[in-house]
């Protein structure tokens, strides 16, 4: 059944191959343009995007008829190409870990996690991302239901 009106908004959160910084400041925006362009080329639409040394975040409202996994897949594989097609990160290879993350976000909370995503370079002087990642997974895992 084709669906006519959806709120899908999913913040992803990528990280670069053993969590290296490999992600320099000056190709930011470029990779940022083109992860958008991907989101955009896909249906869906880029709300904040934020590229760090050693991940990137951005909230995207998906279009329903392409899942997370996919949309996720399609954005890592293309970027990696693109870094590595133009040299953005110097000689070596540039690669996404095998894995990423994809909370849910509520229309309520798309303003709020927009400032979250574009106030990183303040966040991380105060909090690395190995204790970022953990809250995250603290917190949204304290939100799971499970049948016993």
């Amino acid at each position: 059944m084709k669906i006519e009106y959806n709120n899908l908004y999913t913040h992803f959160v990528f990280t670069t191959y053993n969590r290296e910084p490999v992600l320099l400041e000056k190709n930011r925006e470029r990779i940022e343009k083109y992860i958008t362009g991907i989101v955009n080329n896909n249906g869906s639409k880029m709300y904040a995007v934020y590229l760090n040394p050693d991940h990137v975040h951005f909230l995207v409202s998906r279009a329903p008829e392409i899942s997370e996994e996919s949309l996720a897949t399609i954005i890592a594989n293309s970027t990696e190409r693109f870094i590595n097609e133009n040299n953005l990160v110097g000689n070596s290879k540039f690669r996404w870990q095998n894995s990423a993350s994809a909370f849910s976000v509520s229309k309520a909370d798309v303003d709020k996690v927009c400032k979250y995503i574009l106030n990183q370079p303040v966040h991380h002087k105060k909090t690395t991302f190995a204790q970022e990642y953990e809250q995250f997974i603290k917190f949204y895992q304290g939100t799971l239901k499970f049948n016993k």
